[in-house]
């Protein structure tokens, strides 16, 4: 038998003559199938669990951040701003930032229709409410216009708990007061509810209340000044190299704190989640792939007299050993693919494919109630896609090296011994 040139058509027709099963080796033939089912489960499971854990990521930053801001500048001797207009200047311009925001933050009793709660106020312009576009979108240009002196801005599970509406009354009692010869008394004034915003985290909806600057600074004996300011960035995941920036112009006196100071926690166990979730569905890949080592390891046994007489024919050891390369690398190389396209496909339709669920079962597959989420996000990174093939096909290819270094090492005289 002449030598043939490595991966030559001859190789390839023989690998894959050996994937087509006959009733002999139907047994075989099912582990195979097991196998590429098993890799292209395991693919497009971890595709769609990263892009759904992505989507999450992506969408609660987006509602979190997008009011808490990505970077908060406070005094460092913890004493109120009091040029905060000067240094809101500076600061805006600073490459990367979008907008500043100065910023009194408090907490207060609220009373209305007999139903009293604590909530945190949130004193900005109305200005800033406008840009402020997770709250402003939710509402109407009416309240944006009424947003005024004696009124404020109300969550609508707040407003929905409370009874309130646009136009009614609430009444807010501050933990700040007056001195008084008798003590201090604790401020109190009604305001004016001049709309209801939505953000759509029902933490934030039930528990926030927006009110003029000046007001919040009255309210919390701020005089003409302000805790801190909140700096809005192209990026949040780039704010390291914005808030350095923001630390020359402003100088010393004044302390810079990102988002992964103020969230830390929170985005801290939601990436330690994901990246579980990523290990655990990675073992299903590792066993699929080890489904591919019985069934080639099996094959081999099965085919040492073929083997042993194309040896005696004058085939290689390494014609023999890419044979079976070639028979399990089909198979991880067809569950991979076949996987991938599942994945990616799951993720483009993810949401109408869950309203179809709902539609059959009758049940509510994804509460809003519970994970603050009206939809479910499913964002695609590409990086982690092909590093989810390259792991699929690395493990494949590492699954068929010893049934084919078996297989290439098989003594002829052996293997016909007995036939």
């Amino acid at each position: 038998m002449k030598s043939t040139r490595p991966f030559s058509p001859f190789e390839w027709m023989l690998a894959l003559r050996y994937l087509r099963a006959k009733r002999a080796e139907s047994f075989i033939s099912i582990i195979s199938v097991i196998s590429l089912v098993g890799i292209a489960l395991g693919v497009a499971v971890l595709i769609i669990v990263m892009a759904v854990m992505n989507g999450f990521r992506h969408d609660l930053m987006g509602r979190i951040l997008g009011i808490d801001g990505h970077i908060m500048v406070q005094s460092a001797s913890g004493q109120p701003i009091s040029d905060y207009d000067a240094l809101a200047a500076r600061i805006a311009k600073v490459k990367g930032v979008t907008h500043v925001t100065p910023m009194v933050q408090g907490f207060a009793a609220v009373d209305a229709n007999g139903v009293a709660t604590g909530v945190q106020i949130r004193g900005i312009r109305r200005a800033d409410v406008e840009a402020l576009t997770m709250v402003s979108k939710s509402l109407p240009p009416a309240a944006l216009r009424a947003y005024g002196e004696d009124t404020v801005l109300v969550g609508a599970r707040l407003a929905q708990r409370m009874g309130l509406y646009p136009g009614s009354d609430i009444k807010i009692l501050g933990l700040h007061g007056d001195v008084t010869p008798f003590g201090t008394m604790p401020r109190a004034k009604v305001y004016s509810v001049a709309g209801l915003f939505t953000i759509g985290m029902s933490e934030y909806d039930k528990t926030i209340i927006y009110m003029p600057l000046s007001e919040a600074q009255m309210f919390f004996n701020y005089g003409d000044a302000v805790p801190s300011l909140e700096v809005m960035t192209i990026d949040p995941d780039k704010v390291d190299g914005i808030a350095a920036n923001i630390e020359k112009v402003v100088g010393s006196g004044v302390r810079v704190l990102t988002w992964r100071d103020t969230q830390s926690t929170f985005f801290d166990a939601v990436q330690v989640e994901r990246n579980v979730m990523a290990l655990i569905l990675t073992l299903i890949v590792v066993v699929a792939a080890l489904n591919i080592v019985s069934g080639l390891y099996m094959l081999v046994k099965d085919k040492s007299p073929d083997i042993a007489i194309l040896r005696t024919m004058g085939a290689t050891r390494g014609a023999v050993m890419r044979v079976f390369l070639i028979t399990g690398m089909s198979i991880g190389v067809s569950g991979t693919f076949i996987g991938f396209l599942i994945g990616v496909l799951f993720c483009k339709n993810i949401e109408a494919i869950r309203q179809i669920l709902m539609k059959l079962t009758g049940t509510n597959l994804f509460n809003p109630e519970i994970y603050f989420l009206s939809h479910m996000p499913a964002l695609m990174d590409p990086l982690e896609v092909a590093v989810t093939v390259f792991v699929a096909l690395l493990l494949s290819f590492l699954a068929t090296l010893y049934p084919a270094w078996r297989a290439a090492r098989l003594d002829p005289v052996e293997a016909l011994r007995y036939e």
